[in-house]
């Protein structure tokens, strides 16, 4: 019986392993969330890449999260440091630039846990800032974009 046992927790762990690597270089990116859906476009725009952004092209993506929702690191890596997306001060204005296992991201609209250090796919980064009292209507959001401004959409 006990070696049943060991067998089916060694199975168990192997499926979760092996779903955890199969679902994609990213892991879920918003409790709430698991399938990293980009936020479609509501009265403020649309939340895929390259969408207008009156004279210019929006060079990230929107992953839908509610307001307080917990974020979660994409990938392991560094946190390398703080971004603040905004010149004027208001309640979402703030996030991390993260880099590891071969990438290199912002995050924004999120008040992390930390601004420099180690971090684990999957785990814990942040708390998704309350950007309804920013931009009342808008599908809530964490701003996910690539360094190099490439498209970061096929690593959700």
């Amino acid at each position: 019986e006990q070696t049943t046992k060991s067998y089916l927790l060694s199975s168990l762990l192997f499926l979760y392993y092996f779903l955890w690597i199969a679902a994609g270089p990213w892991g879920q990116i918003c409790a709430g969330n698991p399938s990293n859906k980009i936020r479609g476009c509501d009265n403020k725009g649309c939340g895929n890449y390259g969408a207008r952004r009156k004279s210019k092209r929006h060079l990230g993506v929107d992953v839908v999260c509610n307001d307080g929702s917990t974020v979660y690191a994409p990938f392991s890596g560094t946190i390398e440091r703080q971004v603040i997306p905004y010149k004027f001060n208001n309640a979402i204005n703030n996030g991390l630039q993260l880099r590891g296992s071969g990438f290199c991201v912002k995050m924004l609209y999120i008040k992390p846990v930390k601004y420099r250090g180690q971090i684990t796919k999957g785990n814990k980064i942040g708390v998704m800032l309350p950007m309804q009292k920013v931009y009342p209507g808008i599908t809530s959001h964490v701003h996910i974009e690539n360094c190099n401004k490439s498209d970061p959409t096929g690593n959700l």
